[in-house]
């Protein structure tokens, strides 16, 4: 089943059950998903991996909101970003923990040779490939920096 398959019939449940905030979530990323499926070279297909990037993003941009949002005071506002982000990460791949994210990321590191600062953005590039969908980009990057001794 795929995702746009999915929101759908979790869109339905979401309408009967007049439950506001899922039924945001999933319009969002029904909306997302539509657009990546009219981009010039889709074909009007998404792949998996395109849909995994498209929740990704839709994550990070309502996290900066979110953050936004609690500096100026805005609870309302912040809350609302926070409903979103737990509907669309029910769509992502289990994301890694913190220690689960520095076994892969010393594996990476050891595999490429990487010895210090100067080969950071060989291992980022592996590292992002790799634990695509399963860790924010953020979260990646301090920690590899942390290990190559930035």
């Amino acid at each position: 089943m795929s995702l746009e398959e999915k929101v759908m019939a979790e869109m339905k449940d979401a309408m009967k059950a007049k439950n506001e905030p899922l039924l945001r979530g999933l319009r969002a990323i029904k909306a997302e998903i539509i657009k990546a499926k009219t981009e010039p070279g889709a074909n009007g297909q998404v792949t998996a991996e395109t849909e995994g990037k498209l929740l990704q993003k839709m994550v990070k941009q309502r996290r900066d909101s979110l953050d936004i949002f609690k500096q100026q005071n805005r609870a309302d506002l912040a809350a609302k970003e926070e409903e979103e982000i737990a509907v669309i990460e029910k769509f992502l791949p289990k994301q890694l923990d913190e220690a689960s994210l520095k076994t892969a990321l010393e594996a990476i590191i050891a595999e490429l040779g990487a010895k210090g600062p100067a080969d950071l953005g060989k291992v980022m590039g592996a590292a992002s490939k790799k634990l695509a969908g399963q860790a924010d980009g953020k979260a990646i990057s301090a920690q590899v920096k942390t290990l190559l001794g930035n």
